[in-house]
């Protein structure tokens, strides 16, 4: 509906003109009204109205006075002229000043008609004009922002206020975050990551979401932005991981450093997607991969090839004859950690794993092949081992394959396990360690686990591995060359708020006060 707003001395003529015709059939809003020209010149300029019909002869200010005024001050919706005689003068003005029609007193219904139905066809026009230039700056200013978020644009181009105002680029700092969905594309259940920003932050514009190389690029805008996400992080790798199966289990966030202007966004970016790229050797369940991890990430690592492959293999195979689970668990802590190292792309890496386990598989049944072991059938193991979507699963799955194997050929009786169960603690307390993944990797129900670990070693595996981390923590803390969130992060706390909570349960004081008083004490036993 198009508004418009009636300016007329007389009451008599605007009820008419209101009268005259339906108002609302035609398209234009009830109409709003002026009795003098100081009038119509403030509610010209504060409605806005589409379409406005001025009298000439108003009172305290000319009707040609208000338009040209108005137009001065940028007004740009259409006029409709009225005049109780002709002046050719008055009209050629009017005409100037862009005014559509100019009808005479007293107003016949034909004539406004004819003059409305011309005023609605231009205002339609301009409307698609408008409508077709905004959609042609919106997809340059996508085209542009992309370009500057990803690097392609040379940030140097975007340097007046003005352009960085008409991107939204004003904010006082910046970060960049990739989303990767863990479902396929074409998985009608696919959610989109920014789509549920939208959904908590309904009324702000604080982050700018696109797609780019099949991942969702979200560019978070603003110290009220990053906060809120900060505390999203922080929900979400604490006590209460994503529900398994919900929107919020599909994703894998990896987030570059904040930035404080438009022209170090690019960094940002390009820290997110280096951590992407990595997300393959994230631990099992892990969601999230940010800038604080860079430093420990390895570059230029070694080509594996056959010749490691065979060896690993060959080793492997030994162990698993022996039932030697302690050996079993060191190689392929050693393999993985190798591959971690690797410099071979995630393709190779999965081809690898594929031949390494069929190589182990192939010599274990030429060697015991009177012996019926359960082994999946060789489709379904490879599908599972190149559809994995972090390297933590297929070494889950190389583990759970080698228990396989030495519960179907021997019988170790209950405290060798849990001797071996111990040192699989002791050497990987720094991960998302628990029980129930920990358990089908020995052939155990992860009930029956916890109530043999509970009655042999005399606390719970929660406490015992919170007394493990803790223990590590205290000496790290010692150290005194990492800060408390660094400690926190390296014996497997990724909520720095849970460790506090742990360290002063266990300890009875913070850590650090625990750090501040242990210096204390060193240095009274040095004098």
């Amino acid at each position: 509906m198009y508004s418009v707003l009636i300016a007329d001395g007389e009451a008599s003529v605007r009820n008419s003109l209101k009268s005259m015709i339906d108002w609302e059939d035609l398209g234009f809003a009830p109409c709003k009204e002026a009795r003098s020209g100081q009038e119509a010149l403030r509610l010209l300029l504060a409605e806005q109205p589409a379409l406005a019909l001025v009298d000439m002869d108003l009172p305290q200010m000319q009707g040609l006075e208000v338009i040209r005024a108005a137009r001065e001050q940028n007004f740009r919706g259409r006029f409709i002229v009225l005049s109780r005689y002709s002046d050719f003068h008055l009209a050629l003005e009017a005409i100037r000043l862009g005014v559509t029609d100019y009808l005479s007193k007293p107003i016949e219904q034909d004539a406004l008609f004819s003059a409305l139905q011309r005023v609605k066809a231009a205002l339609a026009q301009e409307q698609r004009v408008w409508d077709h230039t905004e959609c042609l700056k919106r997809k340059s200013r996508d085209i542009l922002l992309r370009e500057l978020v990803t690097g392609i644009c040379d940030a140097d181009v975007i340097v007046s206020p003005q352009d960085l105002a008409s991107l939204e680029l004003t904010a006082d700092v910046y970060q960049t975050v990739i989303c990767e969905n863990f479902t396929s594309p074409a998985d009608s259940t696919a959610y989109n990551f920014a789509d549920l920003l939208n959904v908590a932050n309904r009324e702000e514009h604080t982050f700018y979401s696109f797609e780019w190389e099949g991942r969702n690029v979200i560019l978070l805008k603003g110290t009220y932005a990053l906060n809120r996400f900060r505390d999203f992080l922080k929900h979400y790798q604490g006590e209460a991981p994503p529900q398994k199966g919900s929107p919020m289990d599909m994703f894998f966030l990896a987030y570059g450093r904040p930035v404080h202007s438009a022209g170090e966004i690019p960094l940002s970016y390009q820290d997110a997607a280096h951590l992407i790229a990595r997300r393959f050797f994230c631990a099992g369940g892990q969601h999230t991969l940010g800038y604080e991890e860079l430093s420990s990430q390895k570059e230029n690592g070694e080509q594996l090839a056959l010749v490691t492959l065979g060896e690993y293999a060959d080793a492997l195979t030994g162990y698993l004859q022996t039932f030697n689970r302690r050996k079993v668990s060191e190689a392929l802590l050693e393999l993985e950690s190798r591959l971690c190292r690797a410099d071979n792309d995630v393709q190779e890496l999965k081809l690898f794993l594929i031949d390494f386990y069929l190589r182990v598989r192939e010599k274990i049944s030429l060697i015991y092949h009177t012996m019926s072991i359960p082994f999946p059938a060789h489709a379904q193991a490879i599908r599972r081992i190149a559809e994995a979507s972090c390297l933590r699963e297929i070494m889950d799955f190389l583990r759970e394959q080698s228990e396989l194997f030495m519960e179907a050929a021997g019988s170790p009786d209950r405290n060798s396990v849990l001797d071996d169960i111990l040192y699989y603690i002791d050497h990987n307390y720094q991960s998302n360690i628990r029980l129930e993944t920990i358990a089908p990797l020995f052939g155990y129900n992860s009930a029956y686990l916890g109530k043999i670990f509970n009655q042999t070693v005399g606390e719970n595996f929660n406490s015992y591995v919170d007394h493990l981390r803790i223990e590590h923590s205290k000496q790290l803390l010692l150290q005194n060359r990492l800060k408390v969130y660094e400690v926190a992060e390296q014996v497997g706390y990724r909520n720095v708020d849970y460790f506090h909570k742990k360290f002063r349960k266990y300890v009875g004081e913070s850590p650090a006060e625990f750090r501040k008083t242990a210096l204390r004490q060193k240095e009274k036993s040095s004098l």
